[in-house]
């Protein structure tokens, strides 16, 4: 299977008015769920690394993005390789640097940190770099703190600004904050519909929901009918990844290799994947067609 690019994944949800599914990993056994999960449901999708996932792996990031990328050329189904979340622009120049041989298709610059007028240039000056090496650049509008700020709860992205927003950098894509938040262990978020309406017809680019772990079922379909096309997915997968752990280590105290509980946490990411496909279904196999 031929590697996918986000562009193009992006593109074919467009035009079926679907979205496609991304996925934060951060060890090999989440890339290796992920995979699974979406070769097992048949649907395309697309893998993602965090910069904080980035700077776990410490100062050489070369081996998580190899395997990350072999996974992706080994599959069955479509899937894209994405950076998401970097908000370092010397960073980001240097994975754009080696984003071809790295397998990478786009990335998210995230300067939300800074003032609104350092944002838009930090977040041009990439978009121009990005784009000479091909890559799909994704960014978000609103100050962040952690994982708070843009979608902290109550924080919205207003649609006038927003399409503003997107005419001085450039984006291919941007992250709205309606309803969501970042790191949700519970899936209780209520979404404002009527402002994604309006986000929808405002915004000249494909829409992105951050935080999707904490939305129900149902707020999801209704995301993606109104005008998401790209499902970011992170904490789910670390939540069933870290059950698994803890069920398979509780019954078996004595057990000491690693192989015995890291299986169990790669089949649940798997298994979670399996979920929010079938909970999207038609709308996440829009890329695909």
């Amino acid at each position: 299977m031929t590697t996918a690019s986000t562009r193009e994944l992006i593109a074919r949800a467009v035009d079926a008015g679907g979205a496609v599914l991304a996925f934060n990993v951060i060890t090999l056994e989440h890339a290796e769920g992920v995979v699974d999960g979406l070769t097992r449901a048949n649907v395309p999708g697309i893998m993602q690394l965090s910069q904080r996932a980035l700077e776990y792996h410490g100062d050489e990031v070369a081996p998580i993005l190899g395997a990350c990328a072999a996974l992706i050329s080994a599959a069955d189904v479509p899937i894209a390789l994405h950076l998401d979340h970097i908000q370092d622009l010397d960073l980001a120049r240097r994975l754009i640097e080696r984003a071809a041989e790295a397998g990478i298709s786009s990335i998210m610059v995230d300067f939300a940190e800074l003032d609104r007028s350092a944002n838009v240039a930090g977040t041009r000056m990439a978009v121009a770099e990005a784009r000479a090496a091909g890559l799909f650049v994704e960014a978000e509008l609103g100050e962040i703190g952690g994982k708070d700020g843009a979608h902290a709860h109550g924080a919205r992205t207003d649609p006038a600004d927003a399409e503003r927003f997107v005419y001085e950098t450039g984006v291919d894509a941007l992250a709205v904050a309606i309803g969501s938040s970042h790191a949700m262990a519970i899936r209780d978020a209520r979404l404002d519909l009527e402002l994604l309406g309006r986000l929808a017809q405002a915004v000249p680019v494909p829409l992105v929901l951050h935080g999707s772990s904490g939305v129900p079922d149902a707020e999801l379909v209704s995301a993606v009918s109104a005008g998401i096309r790209k499902v970011n997915v992170g904490t789910a997968l670390n939540v069933a990844y870290t059950a698994a752990v803890r069920r398979v280590l509780d019954s078996r105290p004595a057990l000491t290799d690693p192989r015995g509980y890291l299986r169990e946490a790669r089949d649940a990411v798997s298994e979670t994947v399996v979920e929010f496909c079938r909970v999207l279904g038609s709308a996440s196999r829009g890329a695909q067609e």
